[in-house]
């Protein structure tokens, strides 16, 4: 077994590089990036569409969460990346390939953006590196993004980054804020044969707009999706 001690300042998995954005592994010994994570996994907008198994309330239960994605990293089984500002350094949120199986060649993607960095395409962005990535340098065949039943921004997200709807999973996902009730969520695919998509131009000919931007839509949580 790999500790998280023993992985500090090294990590299996590469940076990755987007327009305007730069992913880096997050670090667990940084008080920074505990106080980020912690503001992430307790924003309102990440707990209406996820429901994790343990809870982050604090920073202690911040800094253990975050131990466990480092060390997930380190034994090959999970890339948690910060969502970075490539000019400024400044954190814009999150993004994980999850679950990595090599045996099956899949892996599942979640994430989430800060509050203040909405409605500018960073998770569009992000999931379009993160996606490429796992699928080329990474070698998996397939990848999975699940989003609760409701979510259209998140359809919208996934299917611009070449995620196709593949149906609704009945009574798959915990309700939010429970562990004892459940509701249905909609799951997506990629397969590294699927045609490359530029979101960019897919975002254009849907919207009129000029360049990468947030979706239309008017929740505000159109930066959240999955699970982290």
């Amino acid at each position: 077994m790999v500790s998280a001690d023993e992985q500090h300042g090294h990590s299996p998995f590469p940076d990755l590089y987007g327009p305007g954005i730069r992913l880096r592994m997050w670090d667990a010994d940084s008080a920074a990036d505990v106080a980020t994570w912690r503001r992430g996994l307790t924003d309102p907008e990440f707990r209406r569409w996820n429901t994790p198994l343990r809870l982050v309330e604090d920073l202690a239960d911040a800094r253990e969460s975050l131990r466990a994605k480092v060390l997930a990293a380190a034994e090959g089984s999970a890339a948690s990346y910060c969502v970075t500002d490539a000019a400024s350094g400044a954190a814009l949120g999150h993004i994980g390939v999850n679950a990595i199986n090599r045996v099956l060649s899949v892996a599942r993607v979640g994430y989430w953006v800060l509050p203040e960095a909405r409605g500018q395409g960073i998770a569009t962005r992000a999931l379009a590196v993160a996606s490429h990535w796992a699928l080329t340098e990474l070698g998996l065949h397939r990848l999975e993004l699940d989003h609760a039943l409701g979510h259209e921004a998140s359809c919208r997200i996934a299917e611009r980054c070449g995620f196709r709807y593949e149906g609704t999973l009945r009574g798959a996902m915990f309700e939010a804020g429970r562990h004892d009730a459940f509701r249905d969520m909609h799951l997506h695919g990629r397969l590294a044969t699927d045609p490359e998509r530029d979101p960019e131009i897919a975002w254009d000919r849907a919207s009129g707009a000029s360049g990468i931007s947030g979706t239309s839509g008017t929740s505000g949580a159109s930066d959240v999706s999955g699970t982290s």
